[in-house]
């Protein structure tokens, strides 16, 4: 994208956002980059740019304005009422500046959202720098989530790369931080002042820096993003009114891990697509694995687990299914790299799958369960979601983990109608499995029992009743509790059933044919319909 004039921003500005009292000497000056300038930056050249003058409004920005028109800009956008500002036209004017007041209240975010797609091409960035700016923004918004702060992740240099959404919570000097997408020169001597920098470099895990209110700083938690001994960058919460909790250092050392990967997978410049591939690759088969767990130095020698999260109907078919489906995997990338470092967590299917590499086969299960019950527990409390969860066998190594992917998505199809159990393991529900596998091969069968299958079509009553007998272990008293029956009428009815069929409920052959035939049934008749 070409030059363009600031009639071109002002067109995409909400009404009332901003309004361009004093217009450019030549109205098509061309504009092509934007600046952002706090009140104590010193001169700087300005040609040809869109500058937004932050930290300062009003008639207090009138020593501001004067530095910056040493090389005057196409226009100035600062906030405050146009009665403040009649000294400043006249300076501008003389300047050739345009003049673009914004509203106190207004966000400068947006304004610099609006400003940067206008101005910047969408070349502007690489496609896997796009992509790890918008997985960083994920990770400080999930980290945000989890711990009810405002997050921002630095690199290394104190550039912001990515932050969480913007309240009216968090304090000037980290406002200013994010406009201007580095950290005031102010900020950063406060915090080195505070040793804040030297401990986050010795303790290689989250500090805490306290409040100070006489500098306008709250409270913060604080971690380094290391590449063994090279530091990659900063993390950093503020706390938002209600204080951090207990696990904030948990989550925070999860969010950590998580953005060090993905700045370490820029900086080797790694392809968009091996990313998106990560998780097909690893359980693809034993030689594909091999070359994944090299590639991205994952142990492939130690046993290893899947576990896998899924969404119940109605969330999964939800408008917004998509969405949650991608957060619940940022959210999920968080505990487990808080969990494991090297566990790899991405879409797979129509669901979320996360590898955990390089377990101790003792206590292996036990970790997993409180792993995917703290997810669960977590998309509850901050997304809204209710996931539920499978969690395969233990493999003796990464390479073998495609043989247990099967039997993680049946897992996982038991998990989801389950009442009780929001995480499925095999010795929870291989009796289950089984019987799934078998009422699906009977579904792809053509044979029926003739007088059974015909009794389900035509007497719903019946087959009601003889679904919740069944499902009461044949307690005909259970049975008539669960549908507000008379034992007495139950007891008929499964009786009429047993003379109409010619089946013995008794007999366990008899009785695992009638089972698969109200499967099937069920599966016709969900219980929104009648069938309780």
């Amino acid at each position: 994208m070409g030059a363009l004039t600031v009639d071109d921003i002002l067109s995409d500005l909400p009404v009332g956002f901003a309004s361009l009292t004093l217009r450019p000497a030549l109205p098509e000056s061309a504009i092509d980059r934007f600046l952002i300038l706090d009140s104590d930056d010193g001169p700087t050249d300005a040609d040809s740019t869109f500058v937004l003058l932050i930290g300062v409004r009003g008639r207090a920005a009138l020593p501001a304005l004067r530095r910056l028109l040493h090389s005057p800009p196409p226009v100035v956008a600062v906030k405050g009422a146009r009665e403040d500002f009649v000294d400043a036209e006249e300076l501008l004017r003389a300047a050739g500046t345009g003049l673009l007041l914004v509203d106190p209240g207004a966000d400068w975010d947006r304004l610099l959202s609006i400003a940067k797609d206008r101005i910047q091409p969408r070349s502007y960035q690489s496609e896997v720098l796009t992509l790890l700016e918008e997985d960083l923004f994920a990770i400080a918004q999930t980290t945000a989530r989890l711990t009810s702060s405002h997050v921002v992740i630095e690199d290394a240099a104190n550039k912001v790369l990515a932050y969480s959404t913007v309240t009216n919570d968090i304090d000037e000097l980290r406002k200013a931080s994010i406009l201007a997408r580095r950290g005031p020169r102010k900020y950063e001597l406060l915090l080195k002042d505070l040793g804040a920098y030297r401990e986050l470099h010795r303790a290689r895990g989250p500090v805490r820096v306290p409040a100070r209110p006489q500098d306008g700083l709250r409270e913060r938690m604080a971690v380094a993003l290391f590449a063994g001994e090279r530091i990659m960058g900063y993390i950093w919460l503020q706390e938002t009114g209600e204080g951090f909790g207990p696990d904030i250092g948990y989550v925070l050392s999860g969010a950590a891990a998580r953005a060090s990967a993905e700045l370490i997978r820029y900086r080797n410049q790694q392809s968009v697509h091996m990313q998106e591939d990560r998780i097909a690759r690893l359980l693809s088969g034993p030689a594909e694995a091999a070359a994944s767990a090299r590639s991205e130095k994952i142990p492939a020698d130690r046993p290893a687990a899947l576990l896998l999260l899924g969404l119940p109907g109605p969330e999964s078919q939800a408008d917004d299914a998509a969405l949650k489906h991608g957060e619940l995997a940022n959210l999920a990338s968080i505990h487990a790299a808080a969990y494991k470092a090297s566990a790899v967590v991405g879409q797979y299917k129509s669901g979320t799958a996360v590898i955990v590499p390089g377990l101790q086969t003792a206590g292996a299960e036990a970790g997993l369960r409180a792993l995917a019950e703290a997810i669960i527990r977590d998309a509850g409390r901050h997304l809204g979601i209710h996931p539920f969860a499978a969690i395969s066998p233990l493999v003796p190594e990464l390479t073998a983990l495609h043989s247990v992917t099967s039997t993680a998505e049946a897992l996982l199809a038991c998990a989801g109608p389950a009442e009780h159990t929001r995480v499925a393991t095999l010795d929870g529900f291989e009796g289950e499995v089984l019987f799934r596998e078998a009422a699906a091969n009977f579904r792809s069968s053509p044979f029926r029992h003739r007088k059974l299958a015909a009794l389900l079509a035509t007497d719903r009553e019946l087959a009601v009743t003889l679904q919740s007998y069944f499902d009461a272990c044949l307690d005909v008293a259970e049975a008539a509790r669960r549908l507000a029956l008379h034992k007495n009428t139950v007891y008929y009815r499964v009786s009429k059933a047993a003379r109409s069929t010619g089946l013995d409920f008794g007999n366990p052959r008899d009785a695992l044919v009638t089972l698969l035939h109200l499967e099937e049934w069920a599966a016709k008749h969900p219980k929104n319909e009648g069938n309780p």
